[in-house]
């Protein structure tokens, strides 16, 4: 796999647009508390940028599938890149209409891009080694985490931030140059004689083919509802580390935070593949869903420094390990030339999840506080486990084990 330089290339690029991202995430923070007082406003803002982001995810799966998927990743990328001029402008007139413009076309871009790249993935390794790049690649992203949020906090403090989304807008291109260099052989399923006849019928159809598919495959209905429990943590994140630097009245603790949960996160995607020789699929998604909850719900005792760091680095392992084997999971549990619509949908559900678990959150904090709302959150995730397992084995059957294509 080493050898393939698709790899190096996704990688290479994952690296530098994920610095890109995390800078220009770090400089959105800066931007909206120097102009939006209100955090309910600062919310609505993130809002209507995720909310654009889901209008077109049909439109993007069907484009996946239906045109070259490094055609998809250049223009997504071109368009990652372009955005930030309007953020410019947004900082020149001190315009919050302009940031939520931006932000609009960043997730529209990124509506496009993430679902493609996720279709490209099995393209170019063997499905022997779908696993350990899902792995890598999420480590890199998480590096990449860490290291732009550093580099973020530095230069809003030390330049202007201009120069914050210049940095950003140089580190997308750079992504988008080197989306030139990937090889890779499509899967041109719509060039079929069989699927050219019904062209028109297909295109009617077009992204609603996608729930068929998923009634077919109980694999991946389920999956999508264990993606729920760390999308309860998730969509929450910074804000329960913001209520618990307020709880402990310790403001270093928002970093220790972040470095515990990203080094965990790392280490669960380098153990997870040993992990696979001796569990199947089905045994460790279940698991770490668990062990999701488990932390959810040790965050009780947040007010403790130590017992919020355990906390976190428990959740940094469990998603560490469960995103490269659900992401697997997706990849090949249906035919190729439906991947475009898999993981825009994917995208769709994680988007809507995280708006709604962000509000929740925020509601929560403002009215039951951090303690109890943990405790809700931890025990909807383990009744949600609790209730798969039981219809596993009220069915009989083998879930989320290691599954074969479907198509319809």
């Amino acid at each position: 796999m080493w050898k393939n330089r698709n790899v190096w290339i996704v990688l290479i690029g994952e690296f530098g647009a994920g610095i890109g991202l995390w800078v220009g995430i770090i400089g959105n923070l800066d931007f909206m508390q120097q102009h939006v007082p209100s955090d309910f406003f600062k919310s609505l803002i993130l809002f209507f940028g995720l909310l654009a982001g889901v209008f077109v995810g049909p439109l993007a799966g069907r484009l996946i599938d239906q045109y070259p998927k490094k055609k998809i990743l250049l223009v997504s990328g071109l368009g990652r890149t372009i955005s930030i001029l309007v953020m410019f402008i947004a900082i020149q007139y001190e315009s919050i209409i302009f940031m939520v413009l931006f932000l609009i076309f960043l997730q529209i871009s990124a509506a496009f891009y993430f679902p493609a790249l996720q279709a490209v993935i099995p393209l170019i390794v063997k499905d022997d080694q779908l696993l350990t790049l899902n792995g890598i690649h999420m480590n890199v992203s998480t590096i990449a985490r860490i290291a732009g949020t550093s580099v973020g906090g530095i230069l809003v403090v030390a330049t202007s931030l201009t120069n914050v989304y210049g940095i950003s807008m140089l580190a997308y291109g750079f992504l988008f140059i080197m989306t030139f260099f990937l090889q890779f052989e499509e899967h041109k399923v719509q060039n079929q004689p069989e699927l050219k006849s019904n062209h028109s019928k297909k295109k009617e159809k077009g992204f609603s083919e996608i729930f068929s598919l998923i009634k077919k495959s109980p694999s991946v209905l389920n999956l999508f509802i264990l993606n729920i429990i760390p999308l309860l943590f998730i969509g929450g994140f910074n804000l329960m580390v913001i209520e618990i630097s307020d709880l402990q009245h310790d403001p270093s603790i928002k970093g220790l935070i972040y470095t515990f949960e990203g080094i965990s996160f790392m280490l669960g995607a380098f153990v997870i593949k040993r992990l696979t020789k001796k569990f199947s699929n089905k045994q460790l998604l279940y698991f770490f869903t668990t062990v999701v909850a488990v932390a959810q719900l040790t965050l009780f005792f947040a007010d403790k420094h130590w017992m919020s760091l355990m906390s976190f680095a428990l959740f940094g392992f469990g998603v560490g390990c469960f995103f490269p084997v659900s992401s697997t999971v997706f990849q090949t549990s249906i035919d190729k030339s439906f991947h475009g619509r898999l993981f825009s949908f994917r995208s769709m559900f994680d988007r809507v999840m995280f708006q709604i678990v962000l509000l929740s959150t925020g509601l929560f904090l403002d009215t039951i506080g951090l303690k109890y709302m943990v405790l809700i959150f931890g025990t909807v995730s383990l009744i949600i486990i609790a209730r798969l397992i039981m219809k596993d084995r009220r069915n009989k059957q083998e879930l989320l084990e290691t599954p074969q294509n479907i198509s319809i």
